[in-house]
């Protein structure tokens, strides 16, 4: 389903992108675009990143001091 029409945007984009790493509406504008022209795409892409995120595993993260991030996922027996 299309979520960010100007933009053309999928929900599915959106949940591989919070999948990737992003973690915000702030990092969906930088890696997609999402909400970038008119924003009237902005609450439900909030809501499906939420959503995806809630369901993915907790991680944990460490900054490696160079503006990059670490994500350490929980091995699952």
């Amino acid at each position: 389903m299309y979520v960010c029409l100007c933009n053309g945007i999928t929900d599915s984009q959106i949940r591989e992108a919070a999948e990737n790493g992003c973690d915000s509406l702030r990092d969906l504008r930088r890696e997609l675009g999402v909400g970038s022209q008119c924003a009237k795409c902005a609450r439900h892409a909030r809501q499906v990143l939420r959503d995806t995120r809630s369901a993915l595993p907790a991680a944990s993260s460490l900054s490696t001091g160079l503006g990059e991030v670490v994500r350490f996922w929980p091995r699952t027996a």
